[in-house]
């Protein structure tokens, strides 16, 4: 399985919805664990690389949101 590439900043869509009903997750920190704060509901909780890269969907490099606000 190749590696997902992202960083802090970037914005993780997730495969499946967080509770709140976003499935959008800003990365605070990453590394072998990845800290990762729900869009929605402001909710952070810290995975490992290898759980959480199994659940992306696709990432929002920073610049991109950035530039759309």
């Amino acid at each position: 399985m190749p590696l997902i590439k992202f960083s802090a900043g970037d914005v993780l869509v997730m495969k499946k919805k967080h509770p709140c009903g976003s499935d959008k997750f800003t990365v605070i920190r990453s590394g072998s664990d990845v800290r990762i704060a729900c869009v929605g509901c402001k909710r952070d909780l810290t995975l490992q690389r290898e759980t959480l890269e199994k659940a992306i969907k696709s990432v929002i490099p920073k610049e991109t949101n950035e530039r759309n606000g």
